[in-house]
């Protein structure tokens, strides 16, 4: 394995797309080992890591995030959270994590939801008196919302992965996306009293009113969505394409923001973002082949045990391992690399693959949001116009609430299983 980790860790040094990291390294692998004749399986390995209905759900979900978008959804999302909460102190503050929270339920992905709402919010709230860092960094480290609440590409990632069901994963995902989210707004609440943050006026019943028929067909998506599923009526896949369906009639007729140059680009977009996900997942299952060959995981398991065989001790290895790997890696390509090993560990020790899902992906998205490498502290910093140093210290405490939670929901299965277990 000594010229697949040089070939790995010399790619990502160079800045080389994952894609390409993965595949360099699976090519290192069978020319310094004498094992030329593994390529041939390469090409029908990666055609069966995406030959799975399952993975429709990627490019579906995506194209109904990037139709809502177009749609101009993420100012009635906003404006419909403001009409809400807008009247208490930091209520400006309290916008910000409640949109995330809803708009994690429309697009599902960290980045659209940092730059969505950070284009929009760190702004208005600069200009309402807000610290332009504190502005940008509960922007970044609320949007890490929107790989745990359903829909997420990530979860899918690791479902198709792992052979676990989709939607049993996303049902996971509600309870420590909303904890996440209710911690953040206890410390936006005491920070905005702390700074004497200001408070809006409060909404007269006409602007509620107007606020709430302007968002609710947006905000009908993720209940669409999530209903659907949790009720047995779709499947993840049906969903994702009855999401689609309800975005585009949404985009085009309800909103009438979708032109057919629009349409074209977000569609542009989607094929764009969906191939390189797929791209990907082929190579994960070259990856996979390798790591099977070589008896990684049961090595790195065999290791770990020799260093402690208990189970909590085990876990914050787990934890602090990914949550590294989190902030150098983005977590699809961090996802490859890891769920082979941690399947292997989780068996060993008894966890429930939703459980172990929740824990690796909630450690990996956190990354997102962490310096030096997260990618969304870098999208709020561009839009901030601010050094990453100023907003990576401004939101070291609230990493330390998602830490909280990361870790509460480690020791407290049944925060992660409560939901698959009542709608099984």
């Amino acid at each position: 394995m000594g010229a697949f980790l040089s070939a790995f860790g010399l790619s990502l040094i160079a800045g080389v797309p994952i894609v390409v990291v993965l595949g360099l390294s699976a090519l290192a692998y069978v020319a310094f080992n004498d094992q030329l004749h593994l390529l041939g399986a390469f090409p029908q390995r990666m055609i069966s890591g995406v030959d799975q209905f399952v993975l429709l759900t990627v490019p579906l979900f995506i194209l109904a995030g990037n139709l809502m978008n177009a749609g101009a959804i993420t100012e009635r999302i906003i404006r419909f959270c403001q009409v809400l909460v807008g009247r208490f102190r930091g209520g400006l503050a309290l916008v910000n994590v409640m949109s995330s929270m809803l708009f994690s339920g429309v697009s599902g992905s960290a980045t659209a939801d940092s730059a969505a709402l950070g284009s929009v919010l760190i702004p208005g709230m600069k200009k309402a008196g807000y610290d332009a860092e504190y502005a940008a960094a509960l922007t970044a480290v609320s949007s890490v919302i929107g790989p745990i609440i359903p829909p997420s590409i990530q979860l899918i990632i690791f479902a198709v992965l792992s052979g676990t069901s989709v939607a049993s994963l996303f049902m996971a995902g509600i309870v420590p996306g909303i904890l996440i989210g209710l911690g953040l707004m206890a410390h936006a609440v005491y920070v905005a009293r702390k700074r004497n943050y200001p408070k809006e006026d409060p909404a007269n019943g006409r602007e509620i009113l107007r606020a709430t028929a302007g968002a609710w067909p947006a905000l009908l998506l993720p209940v669409i969505i999530l209903g659907g599923i949790l009720s047995g009526v779709f499947t993840p896949t049906e969903a994702a394409a009855v999401a689609s369906l309800y975005a585009l009639f949404i985009a085009g007729v309800v909103y009438r923001t979708l032109t057919m140059k629009v349409l074209a680009k977000v569609l542009y977009d989607t094929a764009v973002i969906s191939s390189v996900i797929m791209l990907v997942v082929a190579m994960a299952n070259i990856i996979a082949f390798v790591f099977t060959i070589e008896q990684v995981p049961q090595t790195v398991v065999n290791a770990m045990l020799e260093i402690s065989d208990n189970k909590y001790v085990l876990l914050a290895m787990i934890t602090i391992g990914l949550l590294i790997l989190g902030a150098l890696l983005e977590p699809i390509g961090a996802l490859i690399l890891t769920v082979p090993v941690l399947l292997e560990l989780g068996a060993t020790l008894g966890l429930d693959p939703l459980h172990l899902g929740v824990i690796v992906v909630l450690n990996l998205v956190i990354g997102l949001a962490t310096p030096p490498i997260g990618l969304c502290l870098f999208i709020v910093c561009s839009i901030a116009k601010l050094p990453l140093e100023r907003v990576a210290r401004a939101s070291l405490p609230m990493l330390g609430i998602a830490l909280a939670v990361l870790i509460l929901v480690t020791l407290v299965p049944d925060l992660v299983l409560f939901v698959p277990r009542l709608f099984n």
